[in-house]
């Protein structure tokens, strides 16, 4: 326990100091989240790497202490395979979101890169292998424990990245979550668990000084699925032993806020038409600011969602199999409650989502069809005319593009136009950046004249697609020019 209380102080220490110096770095490099979309809140550039100062501030002290002190080193070579997969698998996680940070990553990478680690994580250990009920006797999983596995490890990394929509909420949803883990691993006896947690609520902790409203820096990518990973495995060895009627309900519970968030975002954009995995306003978060809560209100309300949640996990840990029934009624009741308020269920509604989700899928169908056009053009002006078939089924009536490239070091802007030299004063505009939130590497910029003043998400998510196709256009076209250049060179 000293040893945790140790951990603790000194990735607390690490991530307030660290935190400021990865701030002016991120300022220097300009890797910034710009709030280019309708689903941002807030309203200036704000810097996106603050997740490195969390995963170093959990690095440090343990390698620090592994060093140092013997009994940490027993520690860890007495669970030598899981603890090493704990680090690599965090490691890897972390660099898989940096990158994303810096030069983003398209929804296929990550899936991979976050399977691959998961994969990993039950080779050497860390699985669910039986699903136990209140209601009776647990139910072995057998070679369904791969699957389960995988998709809670990878969907608690999603679920924590997709709540990161306000200053401080993934922070303080993750603190919440690792005090819960790191109480039920005291009451387990799971010596290294004990120590990750300390370390991870730690380093949580320290970023949170700058992180909660106001926030002067985001964690970003890197951030949100270091935590989800270290949560999510945490989790598994945590309750991998437990004797308790409802076992793996248990993270299930404490993690409550971010998976239920995640399930009702799959839910609403399948009804809708949407795309699963483009961002939206329709988040818990979101519908709390929409009623009238302010952003630093929202976050403490949910703060309170967590602790409750939280605090039901651990009496769970001890609960008979009746009192566990009657707990999670409970929070059903409790569950409904909040989704009525926020407007998840509404009665009558079903004609409007019918009506929306006919628009969204006919949206989605005119996008296809221009996507596979642009992905398939030979050059430039063949995509700008792709683009330009794009404008009437957005309801533009003017579009530009404008493309970056790049000869060695040297960056170069090639623009094309149409509509906006005739358009009158009261023409509607929106620019979306090709690379979502970095506004230097190309985009598209539409007008509408039809008398908005905003561009609704549903069509943004849209843009968004059409965005994904041109980028995706324009790095072949770029690696067929580097390499017909190569070749040229060789033959010289």
């Amino acid at each position: 326990m000293r040893t945790a209380a140790v951990a603790f102080v000194l990735s607390v220490a690490c991530a307030a100091l660290l935190t400021p110096l990865v701030r002016a770095l991120a300022l220097r490099w300009g890797v910034l989240d710009h709030a280019l979309t309708s689903r941002k809140v807030h309203g200036r550039p704000i810097p996106r790497l603050g997740g490195v100062a969390v995963v170093a501030a959990f690095y440090a002290p343990l390698v620090g202490l592994l060093v140092t002190d013997s009994s940490v080193g027993q520690m860890f070579y007495a669970d030598e395979r899981r603890a090493a997969a704990l680090f690599a698998g965090g490691l890897v996680m972390a660099l898989l979101g940096i990158w994303d940070d810096l030069r983003g990553t398209g929804a296929r990478t990550k899936f991979a890169v976050q399977f691959g680690v998961a994969a990993l994580m039950y080779a050497l250990g860390f699985r669910i292998e039986q699903i136990a009920s209140p209601f009776g006797e647990p139910i072995p999983l057998g070679w369904l424990s791969v699957p389960f596995t995988l998709l809670w490890i990878a969907g608690i990394v999603n679920a924590m990245n997709l709540i990161d929509g306000l200053d401080g909420l993934a922070g303080g949803v993750a603190f919440i979550a690792v005090a819960t883990t790191f109480i039920i691993a005291l009451q387990h006896g799971e010596p290294l668990m004990i120590l990750f947690t300390a370390a991870l609520g730690g380093a949580v902790l320290g970023f949170l000084f700058y992180n909660f409203n106001p926030a002067s820096i985001f964690m970003g990518d890197t951030g949100s699925m270091f935590l989800g990973f270290v949560l999510a495995t945490s989790a598994i060895r945590t309750h991998q032993k437990s004797t308790t009627a409802v076992a793996m309900l248990i993270p299930i519970v404490a993690l409550g806020l971010p998976i239920g968030d995640t399930l009702l975002s799959m839910t609403r954009r399948a009804v809708r038409g949407q795309p699963l995995f483009h961002s939206d306003r329709g988040h818990i978060h979101h519908r709390l600011m929409a009623l009238g809560l302010s952003h630093r209100q929202t976050v403490l309300l949910l703060y309170g969602v967590c602790a409750l949640l939280g605090a039901t996990a651990i009496a769970l840990t001890r609960a008979s199999a009746l009192q566990a029934a009657a707990s999670l009624a409970g929070l059903a009741v409790v569950a409904l409650l909040l989704l009525t308020w926020v407007g998840y269920i509404k009665l009558g509604n079903g004609q409007q989502l019918l009506a929306d989700r006919k628009r969204n899928l006919e949206l989605r169908s005119a996008i296809r069809e221009v996507g596979e056009g642009i992905r398939a053009a030979k050059g430039l002006p063949e995509l700008w005319e792709w683009v330009k078939a794009a404008a009437p089924a957005l309801g533009a009536s003017c579009i530009a593009l404008e493309v970056v490239q790049r000869e060695g070091i040297e960056r170069s802007a090639v623009q094309r136009s149409l509509g906006f030299d005739e358009a009158g004063p009261e023409l509607f505009r929106a620019r979306y950046s090709l690379l979502g939130e970095r506004p230097d590497d190309g985009s598209i910029e539409l007008g509408w004249d039809d008398g908005r003043g905003a561009v609704d998400r549903d069509t943004e998510i849209v843009i968004e697609l059409l965005c994904e196709h041109l980028l995706a256009a324009l790095q072949r076209l770029e690696g067929a020019r580097d390499a017909a250049a190569a070749k040229v060179v060789n033959l010289r």
